[in-house]
């Protein structure tokens, strides 16, 4: 812990919110489509990749639960996911889009019997392989501020906010157990101040 008045270690600015190292903490639908393209763009499993940024983004998941998806937890004849939360939230299932089953197929055909959706060469992705992940993918993008895995969870929560989506609706996508949790991201919606 740091004495008052003692002087801070030189480096990077602590803690993750801090507006030194970036303005927000969410991406747009635009930026979002630009880390997954310069993900595409970065190797082998680039189409897996950019996937992965777009169905974290789309589904608010956070790292951890990401990479915990089993296929138990997919149902690709009926077009449904199971999400189970963490950090105690509230599981629920959502529906999956066209371009997710065809992605989770193809996934499947790979993974032959694998208990994980997200495999690499050497087992289940990580935590630690998303954050790298993204990371490169922002640079590859040009951004003018570094990113995270995070922040794919917020810009699920203010591109539905900017719908004009319910709060509740809001907080049994993203699972939070409390709405103040989920009310952030109503507060910063533009749609508020539309008809002004």
């Amino acid at each position: 812990m740091r004495v008052v008045g003692e002087p801070r270690r030189p480096g990077r600015p602590t803690g993750w919110r801090t507006a030194a190292v970036r303005s927000r903490e969410y991406l747009t639908p635009t930026e979002i489509e630009a880390l997954a393209e310069a993900a595409r763009k970065r190797g082998r499993h680039g189409a897996r990749d950019a996937f992965v940024i777009r169905f974290c983004a789309r589904h608010g998941l956070r790292a951890s639960e990401l990479v915990a998806l089993r296929w138990d937890q997919v149902d690709l004849a009926g077009g449904l996911l199971l999400v189970t939360r963490l950090k105690h939230g509230v599981s629920s299932t959502h529906p999956l889009q066209g371009w997710e089953l065809r992605a989770l197929r193809a996934l499947k055909r790979e993974a032959g019997d694998a208990r994980f959706v997200f495999m690499g060469e050497r087992g289940p992705l990580t935590r630690a392989w998303l954050q790298r992940l993204v990371e490169r993918a922002g640079i590859a993008a040009g951004f003018a501020f570094p990113v995270h895995p995070h922040m794919l969870r917020h810009a699920a929560g203010y591109h539905f906010a900017n719908q004009g989506q319910d709060t509740r609706a809001l907080q049994h996508w993203l699972g939070h157990r409390s709405i103040e949790h989920t009310v952030r991201y109503t507060e910063l919606s533009a749609v508020r101040f539309r008809d002004w």
